[in-house]
Order: structure tokens, then C-alpha cells, then sequence
């Protein structure tokens, strides 16, 4: 496969409807929030994670589209099957072995070649990986008010529950929602980062496969706890080159958010509008309307 040679931003819009999209595991799972404006958060992390399970989801690890971040994994045991190639094995240099597993992992594992590793650690070091491809945290629109609920569970887990409870068998919870929040990630996609002997190789095809997983991973990520989610907006800016025609926050403003006339809470995709000032943009960078 050939590395990319074009340079390329985008703009993601996806929202959530009663369901909570990123909770925090160090306050409750409450969703995530800036206390100083209220604005929602998702980290890239999360995103991330989604991108990997589409990506399993519809490769099954073939045509080197492995997913080495993977749930549950063991990441020095992924990381074994480097040594025992042929090649590597006929090394005789530890930072050639290195150069040649990073190399291997690279070939085998999309999310190595997309978002880069760290496999640097002293059991089956592999180097490490810068990834072509970064998002930042996305932030809701405006700031949203995360609702607490009760739920009931018609059953207990003991015997002894049961007793205490003289048999109404009932177990109370507490679940946190965002009634509504629409939320925009901002990405990167370098192909300094794609090229030559120290960049990961990603090609076309596998940005192909990006942009196809950020349309559809909300689809396949259902959960009682994350509500409705969906991906509503991806604006891309393709430069001519590798080092790119703009500075990148400058084609992220020419996408804009707001509201559309109304009272109260933002409660659908519809109470918002999404423009593009497309005289913001240069005629050296080509804007894609990919959802």
C-alpha cells in the first residue's frame, strides 16, 4: 500500500439523546465537563476506541487491519508474533530487531498505522509510533445539564437481599444522562507522519476505512448506558501537498454551529444550524461534505 500524500483536517459532529457519552471514572461516571463553562467533553481516547471497534467489527484483523489496542489484550503477547518472523529472527543488532518489529506492526495493525503506539517496553520492544492521525477532545455546542435518575432492577442478587427485603426484590440504581448535548471533534491526518522509512504507511485505503468508521460506529456501539448516539456532520479539508495550503484553524472556523431560533434547551439535532464559509477556504484546499 502507498502512503498518503496529502495533508487533511475535519470537523465531526455527533450528538447523544439521554445516554451518557463518556462518563468520567473518577467522579461516579458522571459525563464529562468542563466546570468552569458546563460545555460537555469526549476525549480522544473515546473516539478512538470506537474507530477500533468498527474497524474489527469489519475487517476481522485480515488485510492487516489487526486492532493492536485491543479489548481486553495483552499487549507484550500482540506484540510476540513481530519476533518470530524470518526476517527479524536473522538480526543480529537490537535496534535493527526494533526498527524491523516497529516496521512489522506497523504492516499488521491499523490502529499502530493510524493513531501510533507506544511498544518501547523491555518484553518484545517494538519502538514507538507516532500515528498520522489525532483528534483533539470533542466539546459539546453549548453547556449541558447531566440529569441523575433512579432505575429499579425487579430482582436482587442474595438470598439474604431477598430476606432483608421480605420478598419485594428490588434493586435501586442511579444512571446519568445528557437529555441532549451535540458535540464537535476537531482531526488531524498528517502525511509527514504516513511517508517514508519512519512513518507508519498509512494509505488511502485505510483513510478510506476512517472516514467510513466515523460515519458509522455510533450504529454498532449501542449500550443501555450511552442512550442515542449518532454521527450528524464530517467536513474535510484535503490540501494539494503533504505540508499543506492553510493554517488549520483557520478551515475550522469556516465551520460554524448555532442555534436556530427558539426558546429553552436544545433538545434534537434539528434546533441546531451548520453552516460553511466556503470564502474562508482557499482554492488550494478542497472541501469534502462526507457526511
Amino acid at each position: 500500500m502507498t502512503a498518503i500524500n496529502n495533508r487533511y483536517e475535519f470537523v465531526y459532529l455527533f450528538d447523544v439523546e439521554n445516554g451518557n457519552p463518556n462518563g468520567d471514572p473518577d467522579a461516579g461516571n458522571t459525563p464529562r465537563i468542563d466546570p468552569e463553562t458546563g460545555f460537555g467533553l469526549v476525549t480522544d481516547v473515546c473516539l478512538k476506541r470506537k474507530i477500533r471497534n468498527y474497524v474489527d467489527i469489519v475487517k476481522q484483523g485480515k488485510d492487516g487491519c489487526g486492532i493492536y489496542v485491543a479489548e481486553k489484550g495483552v499487549l507484550s503477547t500482540t506484540r510476540e508474533p513481530a519476533y518470530q518472523t524470518e526476517e527479524i529472527k536473522g538480526l543480529k543488532k537490537k535496534d535493527e530487531k526494533v526498527a524491523a518489529a516497529r516496521k512489522w506492526m506497523c504492516a499488521n495493525f491499523y490502529d499502530v498505522r493510524t493513531f501510533g503506539a507506544v511498544m518501547s517496553t523491555k518484553e518484545n520492544n517494538c519502538g514507538q509510533v507516532r500515528g498520522p492521525v489525532q483528534f483533539t477532545f470533542a466539546k459539546s455546542v453549548e453547556p449541558i445539564l447531566p440529569a441523575e435518575v433512579s432505575i429499579t432492577r425487579m430482582a436482587v442478587e442474595t438470598e439474604k437481599e431477598a430476606e432483608a427485603q421480605q420478598g419485594d426484590n428490588r434493586t435501586m440504581g442511579r444512571k446519568h444522562i445528557v437529555p441532549y448535548g451535540l458535540y464537535r471533534a476537531e482531526g488531524f491526518v498528517s502525511a509527514h507522519l504516513a511517508q517514508g522509512d519512519k512513518g507508519t504507511g498509512f494509505s488511502e485505503d485505510d483513510l478510506k476505512l476512517l472516514w467510513q468508521a466515523l460515519a458509522n460506529m455510533f450504529d454498532h456501539d449501542h449500550s443501555a448506558a450511552r442512550g442515542k448516539m449518532s454521527a450528524r456532520g464530517l467536513y474535510v479539508f484535503k490540501h494539494q501537498d503533504a505540508l499543506g495550503n492553510a493554517p488549520a484553524h483557520k478551515l475550522f472556523e469556516a465551520v460554524t454551529v448555532a442555534r436556530k431560533d427558539g426558546d429553552g434547551p436544545a433538545r434534537s439535532f434539528g434546533d441546531y444550524a451548520v453552516s460553511v464559509d466556503e470564502s474562508a477556504i482557499p482554492g488550494s484546499v478542497a472541501l469534502e461534505v462526507k457526511l
